[in-house]
């Protein structure tokens, strides 16, 4: 299999290789993000991509949002759509290097970008970057995909083995409001610590 680098993922962008991106907003992460009233929370968008969650969340009076790409394309995109995004908050960098604390973190086509075998890292990574009281929100494929090349799919149950060792589940079901091409095959989740 060919290595999920940096390169790897800003040859994508630069060839338009991006079947993921649905170029707005995910409607499971819209409706989680609109019921949000305290928009000082500290907000992490790993993986991001061309990042609509961020632009979405700035729209709606989020200002500590935090971007983390390993490509930098996407990350332009971005600054490009919302010039006030703050540049410093665009992080151009491997997650799994990346350090910081906060209070939500949305998961959008990130977890089956990485390889099967990171989905131990990943857990734990995420765990590292919650606050005591933060939660990891978003969707996941639940459905076969690729064994070869992303997205890498997967099964409810492998999730609620996987991250019942890091985090208290306190939502993990099939998303009721997918987007049509995505409907039945998305779980929506909600872990906490």
């Amino acid at each position: 299999m060919k290595e999920l680098d940096q390169r790897f993922w800003t040859d994508r962008y630069l060839q338009q290789q991006t079947g993921w991106d649905i170029g707005y907003v995910s409607t499971p992460i819209k409706t989680y993000l609109d019921q949000v009233e305290n928009k000082s929370l500290h907000l992490l968008i790993p993986g991001a991509g061309n990042a609509y969650e961020a632009e979405y969340a700035w729209q709606q009076g989020f200002k500590n949002i935090w971007v983390v790409d390993i490509s930098e394309e996407p990350l332009k995109h971005l600054a490009e759509r919302v010039p006030d995004f703050p540049k410093n908050q665009l992080i151009h960098q491997d997650f799994f290097e990346y350090e910081g604390k906060y209070d939500l973190i949305v998961e959008q086509t990130f977890f089956c970008a990485l390889h099967p075998d990171l989905r131990e890292a990943y857990a734990q990574k995420m765990k590292s970057l919650l606050k005591a009281s933060g939660k990891l929100v978003g969707v996941l494929f639940n459905a076969p995909m690729n064994d070869d090349r992303p997205p890498f799919g997967g099964h409810q149950s492998e999730y609620q083995v996987l991250f019942e060792k890091y985090f208290q589940i306190h939502t993990l079901e099939k998303a009721h409001n997918s987007i049509p091409p995505r409907q039945g095959k998305e779980l929506f989740i909600r872990l906490g610590l």
